[in-house]
């Protein structure tokens, strides 16, 4: 084995983590958004349970999934408050 097969392999081992790093960030994001939108949509189940009682209501649509899914629970305190202001 030359020195040129041992370069060889310790630029693929290199690029191989290099690829990996670059692939994980995005995981990360994706992870990050997922646990975001489950928490969102748990919080706002929980409150149409309980707001059931008290009068307080939030419709599930597309818009109210859409911004519970990707600010979790401060999606729901701004649809809340937007309801309450419109």
């Amino acid at each position: 084995m030359g020195v040129e097969v041992i370069f060889a392999y310790l630029f693929g081992i290199i690029m191989l983590f290099l690829i990996a790093k670059l692939l994980l960030v995005p995981l990360k994001i994706v992870w990050k958004l997922v646990i975001n939108a489950v928490v969102g949509g748990i919080t706002l189940l929980i409150i149409n349970f309980i707001g059931g009682f008290i009068g307080i209501y939030i419709p599930i649509n597309i818009i109210t999934a859409l911004i519970t899914g990707l600010l979790g629970v401060p999606g729901v305190v701004v649809i809340l408050i937007l309801q309450y202001i419109l």
